[in-house]
């Protein structure tokens, strides 16, 4: 990976980013999918770090918050009672923390959707997000007690209520059942009804699975190891912050968000040592 040039480099976090599955890039590139896979991984620490680092003091009116499924080497109902016990294999789920006005995801974590995992992402989320807002998740009992908790009285709360048609009988079905009715529900403070809303975050669901290869389903590209889907995650969101234009802003999250001023470019990202060289 160290002996790559940066214009090669740069091709292959490019590919990563835009859903290209490991063996497509290695087809591509001529370069080995063990050296894409170490390239990947040490692309994902830095995105982490540097997200880590420069999302701080944010700024946010309203924030969303979901989860979105996917797993680790094999689904939940083919673990072994070993496997269940160590935790890394199986189900995940992906929280995402995004602002409604600016887009920019926040904060991100890949865990079991367990509370303690959930108190885990909203404390992570209060240290990044500063002074009161309005926020809006689904109505995932874990929500209840972990953000009343977390935040206390500092934000205005409601959750969204999905309201499914009864399924049939015996009948097997891959997509959701169709919902026949949407309400919400005020938890804590006085949140604006005309923002009680999940559906950017939602919408971030579909760039993921769209955008992480590791994430289409029905395929044999989902990640093997609980470490890689993380690396693989942190890239994307950095991505998306701080190097993707957004469509319906024309400039990047992290520039309507007045973290950074420029657009940045791979060749950034790879030489990027030090806070200073953000302005």
């Amino acid at each position: 990976m160290n002996c790559l040039p940066i214009s090669k480099q740069v091709m292959i976090a490019s590919m990563l980013v835009e859903g290209n599955s490991i063996r497509s890039i290695e087809r591509i590139t001529g370069v080995h999918r063990d050296t894409i896979m170490r390239l990947g991984i040490s692309l994902g620490e830095k995105a982490q770090k540097l997200s880590s680092e420069l999302l701080q003091n944010i700024k946010c009116n309203y924030m969303q918050i979901d989860e979105i499924w996917c797993f680790v080497g094999k689904k939940k109902k083919n673990l072994t009672s070993n496997e269940r016990r160590q935790g890394e294999l199986g189900d995940q789920y992906i929280y995402v923390a995004l602002d409604a006005e600016t887009k920019l995801v926040s904060h991100f974590s890949v865990g079991k959707r367990t509370l303690e995992h959930t108190e885990y992402f909203l404390e992570e989320v209060r240290d990044r997000v500063k002074g009161r807002f309005q926020l809006s998740t689904d109505s995932y009992r874990g929500y209840d007690y972990s953000i009343e908790s977390t935040f206390g009285s500092r934000v205005d709360y409601a959750q969204i209520h999905k309201h499914y048609a009864d399924s049939i009988e015996g009948q097997k079905r891959y997509s959701p059942p169709n919902i026949i009715r949407i309400s919400s529900k005020t938890i804590t403070g006085n949140p604006d009804p005309k923002n009680i809303s999940t559906s950017y975050v939602e919408r971030q669901n579909l760039t993921m699975r769209m955008q992480i290869r590791r994430l289409t389903r029905l395929t044999n590209a989902f990640s093997k190891k609980l470490y890689n889907l993380q690396c693989a995650i942190s890239l994307h969101f950095f991505y998306y912050n701080f190097m993707r234009i957004h469509s319906s802003l024309r400039v990047t999250p992290a520039m309507e968000s007045q973290i950074t001023k420029h657009l940045w470019t791979w060749e950034d990202f790879l030489g990027f040592s030090s806070l200073k060289q953000v302005a």
